[in-house]
């Protein structure tokens, strides 16, 4: 007789990864922050797999907390730079006057 498996039931539902959210966080945003919402998304599923729902639960919000951050430091990056253009476009046109 062969020993089966012993599979525990989770009754709790699969906490949500984040993992699409921290891929494009990692193109559009932040690089680094991105890749560790990445490295903590990927450990949802595997947390959740493995009976360990108080671990994927820490996974998810610490995949969420990475990718939130990421995507505040690439808002912040890119309305820095339109900033500076919006400021050096007036310069120029500023300067043409001078001419």
């Amino acid at each position: 007789m062969e020993a089966q498996p012993i599979q525990m039931e989770n009754n709790q539902p699969k906490p949500k990864n984040y993992l699409v959210e921290s891929i494009l966080v990692t193109i559009f945003c932040c690089l680094i922050l991105g890749i560790i919402g990445i490295i903590n998304a990927s450990k949802v599923n595997s947390e959740y797999d493995a009976g360990n729902y108080e671990g994927a639960l820490a996974a998810s919000k610490q995949a969420k907390t990475w990718t939130l951050w990421g995507f505040i430091a690439g808002l912040v990056m890119w309305l820095g730079m339109l900033f500076l253009y919006f400021i050096m476009g007036i310069a120029v046109l500023g300067g043409m006057g001078d001419i």
